[in-house]
Formats: C-alpha cells, structure tokens, sequence
C-alpha cells in the first residue's frame, strides 16, 4: 500500500527513486530527506550504495592521482586510470540498471555500509 501512496503523491514509482539515486550524489541525498522516500528501506539503501559508490570513485581517483606523481610509478598510473575508469562506469551502470529493475544488487563492501545505514 506503502508503494502505491508513494508514487501516487509525489509521480514517482519506487524502482524509478532508485534508479534515479544512481545519476548523481544529489539526488540519493533527496531522497534520503524527502518523505515519503526516506522511510522506504529500499531506496535508503540504494541511496547510501549510490553515496559510498561516489565515495570510493573519489577515493580512488585521488590514490591514483597521487600514484601518478609519483615517479617510476606514473606509468603504472596510465594503464590503472583507464581500468579503474571503465570499472567503475561499469559497476555504475549494473547498479542504476538493477535498480531501476527493482532489483536489489549489493556491491561486495559498499553494500554492507549501504544496508547498515538503510536500516535493512
């Protein structure tokens, strides 16, 4: 019943918030204020994911960044930035598709946070 009020207020359905929480940090940080969305344990945990999966990416990035200055190893930074890149594109993609599926996919370490924090 839960889902229907849901989507009848605000024109949303459930799967297209979770989906949506993977565009960008910004959206994922709306849904996890703006009622009804914040008490749905289903996109509270597809918004945290969203969240720690930016996180990472930008944690990443900056250990490469700093793997690239330094020298000797900055070789090893040209092939990492494209594979790490494409990585991450890729779980990105697989995450917003499920979603937005209705499906639950839990990245490895991410997930775990994302359900702790989701309260699920």
């Amino acid at each position: 019943m839960a889902d229907t009020n849901a989507a009848a207020t605000s024109g949303i359905s459930d799967d297209a918030a979770c989906g949506i929480a993977y565009l960008t940090i910004i959206p994922a940080i709306i849904f996890l204020v703006v009622a009804p969305y914040n008490t749905n344990p289903k996109v509270r945990f597809h918004s945290w994911q969203s969240i720690f999966l930016g996180c990472a990416w930008i944690a990443v990035w900056i250990v490469l960044a700093i793997i690239g200055v330094i020298p000797g190893l900055n070789l090893l930074d040209l092939v990492l930035f494209p594979l790490v890149g494409i990585t991450f594109l890729v779980l990105w993609l697989i995450t917003m598709i499920q979603a937005f599926q209705g499906k639950r996919f839990s990245i490895p370490v991410i997930g775990a946070f994302a359900a702790k924090q989701a309260g699920s």
